[in-house]
């Protein structure tokens, strides 16, 4: 159950409590002029936040309800006053103060909803984040399966920004989110974790699997003219926590990118295991 989902389902119930015990009060101690109806404002306003405006305007019929209950079942009330002018007021404050409350919760949820998607979001590719990698990982951690997180880094992305411009290698970061999207299994997770580089949760078992992903990942990119290296490591096998994780794949990146010296004009390869 989500905080936001028991938040409101409290509202809920504050909000029911709070319709009996001013229905309670008035008839106890309402006297003309006393005025304890006005609390059926807070009942009205709970109900709209926790819910939306549709509810909140059901929220005010109620209370008018509620109201006029009170009003006949009260001694010292003139039953007659019911049938006011009064009354009427009422039930129309009390309706557009449940409606107006309840847009207003229900737009600010919305554009929390939205502040939290750009919150897990990189800017330039749309893809989760750093934030949001952390969370993923934490995830598949806490099922106990193995999995693989696959580090890229594309190759000769400073010198691209230097000789065509940072547009040009702004678009070659959205290629590469691109690809990695559309290459990968539903299950699989890619993330944009720093300036060139990008990360992978896949449900590999093995480091074989991860190699093969890798090299099969690597030759994708590479045939539509984009280098990069990948380094990866196989949880728990090479690590029983994300640092640890991570750290094995980031030295496999490096070692990798050392080997291969940052070679230039490779034409694509079949995919096979890479070392």
């Amino acid at each position: 159950m989500s905080a936001a989902f028991s938040g409101r389902q409290l509202l809920l119930a504050a909000s029911v409590a709070s319709y009996a015990l001013v229905f309670v009060a008035f008839l106890l101690y309402e006297t003309p002029g006393l005025g304890i109806a006005h609390f059926f404002y807070l009942s009205i306003a709970t109900t709209a936040i926790a819910t939306g405006p549709l509810i909140g305007a059901l929220a005010g019929f109620a209370a008018t309800g509620l109201y006029a209950a009170a009003v006949v079942l009260n001694p010292t009330i003139p039953s007659a006053d019911v049938l006011t002018a009064s009354t009427a007021i009422r039930a129309v404050t009390f309706v557009s103060v449940g409606f107006m409350l309840g847009w207003f919760a229900g737009r600010n949820r919305l554009m929390l909803q939205e502040l939290q998607i750009l919150a897990d979001r990189d800017i330039l590719t749309g893809l989760p984040n750093t934030r949001a990698f952390e969370a993923a990982i934490t995830k598949r951690l806490e099922t106990g399966r193995p999995f693989a997180l696959l580090l890229a880094d594309m190759d000769a992305l400073k010198e691209l920004n230097h000789e065509a411009g940072p547009s040009a290698g702004d678009d070659a970061l959205r290629r590469v989110a691109d690809r990695l999207s559309n290459s990968l299994s539903p299950e699989d997770q890619v993330a944009r974790v720093g300036s060139d580089e990008f990360a992978v949760l896949a449900s590999c078992q093995s480091l074989d699997e991860a190699s093969e992903l890798s090299a099969r990942l690597e030759w994708i990119l590479s045939s539509q003219g984009t280098k990069a290296t990948f380094g990866w490591a196989v949880h728990p096998q090479e690590g029983e926590n994300a640092l640890a994780v991570y750290r094995a794949a980031s030295e496999r990146l490096y070692a990798r990118k050392v080997m291969r010296g940052y070679v230039r004009g490779q034409q694509p390869q079949r995919p096979r295991a890479v070392s």
